[in-house]
């Protein structure tokens, strides 16, 4: 482990495409971040109502060269300072993930410099070690975004339980979805567009039921929600799909707010329950526990941060949340994560000179980031395990052994 004068000299690229989002970013050993670069492909996103992994993949294509350069111009330091270039290896979408491995390679192949693979999901949780270095292992964190609900108990940097996760969509999808059949403004993304919304509704006007309260585990599901809300819309005759929010009137208007003030209560409670047991598992197996992380895109939501502060608050634990421009997929979590692997002495050495430029590269769509806690296993789990790529935590325990 270098000194913490060493570590301060250490300058770590990173890229991030695993997504909608072309970033990068580049961050000293001490967590000082010099640049922080994010293209955003919002307009895509209205256009196609989702991502659509091929034209993400061209945007990215198109974003990546001008974003690691302005990144590097930001931080006034050229692919020669650096220490290491990080980059995101999975989980996430194939086609988008090989743009960002390809130009961190390239980088890596021509400047003689080691690489690190990060995991998505690890970079959400230790980004928050970047902005309190007070948050020291064990944690708990709750990961949540478009494509992910995880529960994980973080015993140690790449050693993880994972108490919960989704069985079907994840809350950020069921927010951008009910954003979109409610008409509302999606070029900001549609959680905050329904949370800016739900302000004026009355959260108890319709009476949706909160999932999975039958099984007694972590895991989450938001599909049955999702149904429930486009069928109250269905059912108030709203025209949504040719009445915008901004074109609606008075009282339609009041009607949306309410789906939404109502959903987002149910969602947040269906958050707020599993998180409680969560806290009960953790603190059993790591009495020391003190902090529980939340990060993710829908980190960014002020009604989900209050209420799961008070789970926090309850059970004696300081809730930590990264500001939302870190809670968003971003370049300095995975420049972070790859400064906490890289002082670990987990990296790769630079790329072969003669690396062929369409090489097959080892991209982890599907990686979960640790092992299953036993009673977390639920009978109502439907991920499919084909391809799935063995856990960041057995490979890490793997190559220690």
């Amino acid at each position: 482990m270098p000194s913490a004068a060493a570590a301060a000299d250490l300058l770590m690229l990173g890229i991030e495409t695993s997504c909608d989002d072309t970033a990068a970013a580049v961050v000293r050993g001490d967590g000082e971040i010099l640049s922080q670069v994010v293209s955003s492909q919002e307009d895509l996103l209205v256009r196609w109502g989702g991502v659509a992994p091929k034209m993400a993949e061209e945007a990215h294509s198109l974003a990546i060269d001008q974003v690691v350069q302005k990144a590097l111009d930001d931080a006034n330091v050229s692919e020669n300072d650096l220490s290491a270039v990080a980059v995101t290896v999975g989980p996430g979408l194939s086609l988008c993930l090989r743009v960002g491995v390809h130009k961190a390679r390239k980088i890596a192949k021509s400047f003689r410099l080691p690489i690190v693979g990060v995991h998505h999901m690890e970079a959400h949780a230790l980004v928050s070690r970047l902005v309190n270095k007070d948050l020291d292992f064990p944690f708990l964190a709750l990961l949540i975004s478009g494509g992910h609900n995880l529960l994980v108990l973080a015993h140690g940097l790449g050693q993880y339980v994972q108490l919960g996760t989704t069985i079907d969509d994840a809350i950020g999808e069921a927010y951008d979805k009910s954003a979109r059949w409610l008409g509302l403004d999606m070029r900001k993304g549609g959680g905050p567009a329904l949370e800016q919304l739900a302000l004026e509704g009355d959260p108890n006007a319709v009476k949706f039921s909160v999932p999975m309260r039958q099984h007694k585990d972590c895991n989450f599901s938001y599909a049955g929600l999702k149904t429930q809300v486009r069928l109250a819309i269905e059912s108030r005759n709203i025209s949504t799909d040719d009445i915008p929010i901004s074109s609606a009137t008075k009282d339609d208007r009041q009607i949306r707010a309410n789906i939404a003030a109502s959903f987002q209560r149910v969602a947040v409670l269906h958050l707020e329950e599993r998180c409680q047991r969560a806290v009960e598992w953790a603190l059993k197996m790591e009495p020391s526990i003190k902090y529980f992380v939340v990060s993710g895109g829908v980190a960014s939501n002020q009604y989900v941060r209050t209420h799961l502060n008070q789970i926090a608050e309850k059970n004696g634990l300081q809730l930590v949340c990264p500001p939302p421009k870190l809670c968003t997929d971003n370049g300095v979590m995975i420049a972070w994560t790859g400064i906490e692997h890289f002082i670990a002495g987990r990296f790769d050495d630079p790329p072969a000179v003669d690396e062929p430029d369409d090489m097959q590269y080892d991209l982890r769509p599907r990686w979960p980031l640790g092992e299953e806690y036993s009673e977390g296993r639920s009978a109502s789990r439907s991920m499919k395990t084909a391809r799935v790529h063995p856990s960041l935590t057995s490979m890490i325990q793997g190559s220690v052994h």
